[in-house]
């Protein structure tokens, strides 16, 4: 039978004589600890209520099929697969996670243990020595102990570890998620701030040939000292915005060699253009199955798990527990020899019952309830953040995609109008305030669609991790 609420009994020992063998006093504790075996406490797993919704309110790209667990290959990006390669087999906080599963490992072979009998041997040898007569001793004694786990207390404990361990690997599996998503970010990263030093180096050459023709026009007497010193203040200008853009550059690779577990100062292989990457399309399929998709959702509800498991050994620790202890021993008078020895053989069975504890044992209880009731609601936060995460990742997908393509149309026109305002300074058309609007606009439209690139190849790598990353959950069979 199964015993959903903790049932106090008073029970007292009777030192009244027998004359029942100890064998069959043994069985008879055996047989009734088998009886009451079966009225071990359990508690059902409580999760929250959670209405979720049908579809997504924000438009999913790509079709709903199941995502690749190897999502990061969908970016068209070499040198990003053999980091994320180099990352899931050397990273330290991966290094770190996986310890901890083997440290959960460890927990729930050592709770099993509790469940099975233990046994201890002692022996020792002594010498006495009064008025001139020396006597040696040798004993040898082999206890065995064995605890009835009668309202499955210790039963509950090993299922705790297991759910323990349970969320444990599923930490790791999130880790991992995490890690090859910080490592194409900071790539990403890296790439669009090297385009960045390229587009600003690029403009100050433009700057320093418009400078040459004003330069030119000023010694001819056509342009004015104060046009030659605003463009020379945009050449200064130029030079000076390259360098914080080579920090952020350097700190970034930094970053990344040291989540990679590199020295912070080694370097990386060059050749791939922020432009030469894929936005991969991506299939958010239905919020009903994102609770199957992600591994730290999974990682929740086997807390809640094992928030159960405690309360029913919190509760299994208020009633009695019956253990079996079996002994032999052996002493002999003579000094490391057994022969001409003694032997003695006990079975006893003992009942312990806590009397008085000052309230400890149902305090544990209570908090195991209150623990319960946080984890239940860590789970529904842990849902609603998800499905947020997803939401936000298909609107930023969106809009970023919008935005860049805006953003090449106002690209061309910037070229286009740079080139016209050269054209009309050389002929004394138009004044230099034209040409310096003029190659602010190109320069800002350049950088602008560089980081709306990086834009979209971040929203993609936060819409896979969000769903994900084509991670399912464990078959219940």
């Amino acid at each position: 039978m199964k015993q959903n609420a903790p049932h106090m009994h008073s029970l007292h020992a009777h030192p009244h004589p027998t004359h029942t063998p100890i064998g069959k006093r043994v069985a008879l504790a055996l047989l009734a600890a088998g009886v009451l075996g079966g009225c071990a406490i359990t508690e059902p797993v409580v999760r929250p209520e959670l209405a979720l919704p049908d579809q997504w309110s924000e438009a999913a790209s790509g079709t709903a099929a199941k995502l690749p667990d190897t999502w990061w290959q969908g970016f068209g990006s070499p040198q990003l697969d053999a980091l994320v390669a180099e990352a899931l087999l050397a990273a330290p906080d991966l290094l770190i996670q996986a310890e901890r599963v083997v440290q959960a490992e460890l927990a729930l072979r050592q709770a099993g243990a509790s469940l099975l009998p233990s046994l201890s041997l002692a022996g020792g040898s002594g010498v006495q020595s009064a008025e001139g007569d020396e006597s040696g001793s040798t004993s040898v004694n082999l206890n065995a102990r064995y605890e009835v786990d009668l309202w499955g207390r210790l039963a509950a404990s090993r299922d705790a570890s297991r759910a323990n361990l349970a969320a444990t690997r599923f930490d790791h599996d999130a880790a991992r998620l995490s890690m090859a998503a910080n490592v194409a970010t900071l790539w990403f990263q890296s790439l669009a701030l090297e385009e960045r030093v390229d587009i600003a180096r690029q403009n100050l050459t433009i700057a320093e040939r418009v400078l040459r023709v004003v330069q030119a026009r000023y010694d001819n007497g056509a342009a004015s000292a104060l046009e030659l010193s605003q463009q020379r203040s945009t050449v200064l200008n130029q030079r000076k915005a390259i360098e914080p853009l080579e920090v952020s550059l350097r700190q970034t690779r930094s970053a990344l060699a040291t989540l990679l577990g590199r020295n912070p100062q080694a370097g990386f292989i060059a050749g791939e253009r922020l432009a030469g990457l894929q936005v991969p399309a991506v299939g958010a399929g239905l919020p009903s199955e994102l609770l199957r998709r992600r591994p730290d959702i999974a990682a929740s509800e086997a807390g809640l798990a094992a928030a159960a498991a405690n309360l029913a050994a919190a509760r299994g620790a208020l009633l009695p527990s019956i253990s079996l202890s079996a002994g032999a021993a052996t002493s002999s008078a003579e000094l490391l020899s057994l022969v001409g020895r003694n032997s003695v053989l006990s079975l006893s069975a003992s009942l312990l019952q806590t009397i008085f504890d000052g309230g400890r044992l149902a305090a544990d209880v209570d908090i195991q309830r209150s623990r319960q009731r946080e984890l239940v609601e860590t789970h529904r936060r842990t849902v609603l953040a998800a499905l947020k995460e997803v939401e936000d990742a298909l609107a930023d997908s969106a809009r970023d995609a919008n935005q860049e393509a805006a953003q090449r149309e106002i690209l061309a026109e910037a070229q286009r109008s740079l080139r016209l305002a050269e054209l009309r300074y050389r002929e004394g058309a138009d004044s230099l305030l034209t040409v310096l609007d003029a190659q602010r606009t190109l320069f800002s439209a350049q950088d602008q669609l560089a980081q709306l690139r990086l834009a979209r190849l971040t929203d993609a790598v936060n819409l896979y991790k969000a769903l994900g990353g084509g991670w399912q959950a464990p078959s219940d069979g």
